[in-house]
């Protein structure tokens, strides 16, 4: 393996650990959205091209998208662009 390769392997295990420790919930989407991200790069790698689109676009995309409307309109995040917590 290559050095990218492990430094992507160790942001995936900070991810992990970043959102076990985080009490914020936006934060934990954030910091799982880039996790979605580095992982479809890592199936790109492995060349496994399916498996990267699968993951970048439920695994970043389709997740964002469902979390931050969610998040809209429970009201974590307001029209006025204030952040509750």
């Amino acid at each position: 393996m290559t050095v990218t390769v492990y430094l992507l392997l160790g942001f995936l295990v900070l991810c992990a650990l970043a959102v076990a420790c985080t009490k914020d919930v936006l934060a934990a989407v954030l910091i799982q959205l880039g996790f979605g991200t580095v992982m479809a790069v890592i199936w790109l790698i492995l060349e496994s091209p399916d498996l990267a689109v699968t993951e970048a676009a439920v695994g970043t995309g389709v997740t964002g998208v469902l979390f931050f409307s969610a998040f809209r309109r429970i009201g974590i995040i307001g029209p006025r662009g204030d952040w509750k917590k």
